[in-house]
């Protein structure tokens, strides 16, 4: 399932974010100007995923596995819910 932020958000008015969830891992894409971050993580090694929902605006979406955090913005309340359940359902089937 890919799940991409909105355009209307800061900081994704030309490259949205992308959050693909794939069978073993998901992968998170922050597009730049000049240099994109990609990153793939898989399922069990995603220590843990926080999520950010204010009550009006877009919400943020926070992964750390590896010793590394990345984050992703412009996604709905909705979205970031089913992104976190999918991987805490995926984190028991392993």
């Amino acid at each position: 399932m890919k799940y991409t932020a909105s355009r209307l958000s800061e900081g994704n008015k030309v490259f949205p974010a992308e959050i693909v969830l794939e069978e073993s891992g998901l992968v998170v894409r922050i597009p730049g100007l000049f240099s994109d971050e990609t990153r793939y993580f898989d399922y069990d090694h995603i220590a843990s995923v926080d999520v950010e929902t204010p009550l009006v605006g877009y919400s943020t979406i926070t992964f750390f596995a590896g010793g590394h955090y990345i984050s992703a913005h412009g996604f709905t309340s909705s979205e970031v819910k089913a992104i976190k359940r999918a991987i805490l359902e995926a984190k028991e089937d392993y």
